[in-house]
């Protein structure tokens, strides 16, 4: 019998090579396709599905296809003793649909579908586990994409005086009396991306088993937020939402990096590496560039993927303990995970000739050359060489560092399945990189800098890497520095108190007025003015009807009496 991850894996890599082909095609001939399909017509009113195939769309939706590809085959081992396994890959397969659905899409009203579908499955995975703690996470995940959803549905209820929501042709229409729809759609973006001041359901998301993660956190739900900017750039450009943007986007950024410093949970370090990657591309498509932030959307999913499945290859060999402390000198027992997991970990820092420095160390450049105010250079710099600085914690705890507990010598990494999707996703993260910078970008941009500015990153990344691995060459004697600065690393590390707001101040103020409008409004006075109120006065009205129309002899003599007095009236 055929598992169902191999069917899996056979039917999304076909449907990857299509579409990788479909990309190429368009790309070389500048064509893309539009496809309306009229669902349905009832007089003047039509439902129409349409559909765009264009390189964008051709090129990210083959990413996906392969990643999900390559997480499905992973997840033959990583759950293969779970009880729920089929349930599992049919929400995986559903989660991959509905981002399909999504990038396909140019109406905003289509766009709904995907972009709903993304938010409740990813909420059915993320409580996969059904414990208390991933509750938590799903319900925090599920409510700061319905402020998402919202926004989705106000914009759609302004663009009616466009004539149709097909928001792909109609970018050069939305002037300044749109301003608010494009406040809306950024916001919307912000949820989805994860930006603050909605940052905190994303590390809270890792309460989702490992393969999930690697779908959800590489080139899926959180990319949404991106892909859906990239399709209003035309729309957005020029306006004061790029720069609020901008500022936003560059904080997320310095905020993450930041916090996984302080973190020693795996997977919280790696959805933080994600959050401040996504502020990366946030700010690079707040400046007008948005083929640069699609590239490092592409390359990004590439490495991040594989730093998952690396992480959930040793998190399954080390009996589920996921904190790195417990992780020393991996190396010598897992080989090949802890060197593609230092690739990705590379690739994320913007070593030369893998994935990510081709779009990353070319994203800072075009940063630094634009007009940008002094605090998102600050921010660049800083959030850069934080990202080198925690790259190389995990670098450290994999490679030297000291032998964790006894356990830790039974690791091994004899999971077949999982060691071929992380193979083909090492070589992926080596030659993805280039070949997609040759194929977007066959003129090069044209990058003019001086020396010092253009050694910055290089310099940025050898210092961060310094303070990375030695700082944590500490021994289990050495006094606690940080215990003298506590609030300030307690701010630093807990991603400024966002979780705390979001899980309880916010949560409890906005739960218990919604209890109290749906008790004065919804249980009170629409209940007896409403539909119930409505229900009681239609079934009094109707009985006195029926008892009218009753065939009883009095009524009839009374009627006829009642008739002949009028009549007799009106005679006199």
């Amino acid at each position: 019998m055929i598992s169902i991850h191999l069917v899996c894996l056979v039917f999304l890599m076909i449907c990857s090579l299509i579409f990788m082909w479909g990309g190429l095609v368009s790309l070389s001939l500048g064509l893309s396709y539009v496809v309306e399909w009229d669902i349905i017509s009832l007089n003047s009113s039509s439902v129409v599905m349409t559909m765009i195939f264009d390189w964008i769309s051709c090129l990210f939706l083959s990413f996906v296809l392969f990643i999900s590809s390559m997480v499905m085959y992973y997840s033959g081992d990583y759950m293969s003793g779970d009880g729920n396994y089929n349930r599992f890959m049919y929400l995986v397969f559903a989660f991959v649909f509905s981002m399909g659905a999504m990038i396909i899409s140019p109406n905003l009203i289509s766009i709904l579908l995907g972009w709903d579908g993304l938010g409740l499955i990813s909420y059915i995975l993320v409580v996969y586990y059904q414990n208390e703690k991933s509750a938590n996470a799903g319900m925090l995940t599920v409510l700061s994409n319905r402020v998402g959803d919202v926004g989705i549905l106000l914009s759609i209820a302004l663009m009616f005086s466009l004539g149709g929501w097909n928001f792909v042709f109609y970018g050069s229409e939305m002037g300044e009396s749109f301003f608010l729809m494009k406040v809306l759609i950024c916001v919307s973006a912000m949820t989805k991306s994860a930006q603050i001041p909605f940052s905190a359901w994303l590390p809270a998301a890792m309460a989702a088993p490992t393969p999930v993660s690697a779908l959800v956190h590489s080139s899926t739900l959180v990319t949404a937020g991106v892909y859906l900017l990239i399709r209003f750039s035309e729309a957005l450009s020029g306006s004061m939402v790029q720069s609020f943007l901008l500022i936003i986007s560059c904080l997320t950024m310095f905020m993450a990096g930041l916090g996984a410093n302080f973190e020693f949970d795996l997977k919280k370090i790696i959805a933080l590496s994600t959050l401040s990657q996504l502020g990366v591309m946030m700010s690079i498509l707040a400046l007008g560039f948005l083929d640069l932030a699609f590239f490092h959307l592409l390359t990004h999913a590439l490495f991040k993927a594989l730093l998952f499945m690396c992480a959930g290859v040793i998190i399954h060999s080390v009996k589920e303990s996921q904190d790195i402390r417990n992780m020393g000198s991996l190396v010598m027992m897992m080989p090949l995970t802890t060197v593609s997991m230092n690739l990705a970990n590379l690739a994320l820092c913007g070593m030369p000739f893998l994935a990510g420095f081709y779009s990353k160390d070319l994203i800072l450049e075009v940063a630094f050359m634009s007009e940008i105010n002094l605090v998102s250079v600050l921010l660049y710099i800083l959030a850069t060489g934080l990202t080198v600085c925690y790259s190389f914690r995990l670098i450290y705890y994999s490679l030297s560092g000291v032998v964790g507990m006894g356990s830790m010598m039974l690791v091994s990494e004899d999971y077949k399945m999982m060691m071929g999707a992380v193979g083909l996703l090492s070589v992926a993260a080596v030659v993805g990189g280039a070949s997609l910078a040759w194929v977007l970008f066959p003129e090069s941009y044209m990058v003019c800098l001086s020396l010092v500015w253009k050694i910055l990153a290089l310099l940025l990344s050898f210092i961060g890497a310094m303070l990375g691995y030695i700082l944590n060459m500490v021994g289990v004697s050495y006094s606690l520095k940080s215990i003298k600065l506590y609030v300030p690393v307690v701010f630093s590390g807990s991603m400024w108190f966002m979780p705390l707001l979001s899980t309880f101040k916010v949560s409890l103020w906005s739960l218990g007025s919604a209890c109290r409008v749906s008790e004065v409004s919804d249980k009170g006075w629409l209940e007896y003015f409403g539909a119930q109120g409505g229900f009681l006065g239609l079934m009094k009205e109707s009985m006195i009807l029926q008892m009218s129309q009753n065939n009883m002899l009095m009524i009839y003599i009374k009627s006829f009496f009642f008739w002949l007095v009028i009549v007799f009236f009106i005679l006199v």
